[in-house]
């Protein structure tokens, strides 16, 4: 399900908000790949953190987990939130990164087949060069280099 902009700010402290801000729609086509590829182990571990978080809460509510230090930050509240709100951010920047990666793909398949069709097109022209001085005696016959098999009629047909 997707989270509004609005919410996420509400459950995210300013510095977080400030790193998923960039994955949105038409800010993330400005980011440049090698930025995108600094911001996807960043959000791996937010995401990491707040399911850990998460999930500990989950235990102390049904009672299997001992509560864990004094407690927790204020962002605790929402933690499975928070962790849905990085993981959106994650799947956003994973999806351009590889939009990316196909268009690079995809320019260089196209590069390559105009290389590929001008190196076609130019074997078509071939110059071969002139003929020039030519004895008048004219064409001499070529020997066959093929080695001649001589076999006795004997051994015709004695292997089966």
């Amino acid at each position: 399900m997707s989270v509004a902009c609005k919410y996420e700010r509400s459950i995210l402290s300013h510095e977080e908000y400030e790193t998923i801000r960039v994955t949105h729609h038409p800010a993330i086509y400005d980011v440049a790949v090698a930025d995108l590829e600094a911001l996807r182990p960043r959000l791996r571990q937010m995401r990491a953190k707040e399911r850990t978080v998460s999930r500990h809460k989950q235990r102390e509510s049904r009672g299997k987990g001992e509560p864990r230090g004094a407690s927790f930050p204020g962002t605790a509240a929402h933690a499975s939130e928070r962790k849905q709100v990085f993981a959106a951010a994650l799947k956003r920047v994973n999806t351009e990164l590889k939009r990316q990666h196909d268009l690079a793909a995809r320019t260089a398949h196209i590069e390559a087949a105009r290389k590929a069709l001008a190196m076609h097109r130019a074997a078509n022209f071939t110059s071969r060069p002139p003929a020039g001085a030519t004895a008048s005696a004219g064409m001499t016959s070529k020997p066959s280099e093929r080695r001649r098999k001589i076999i006795a009629g004997s051994r015709i047909g004695r292997v089966s």
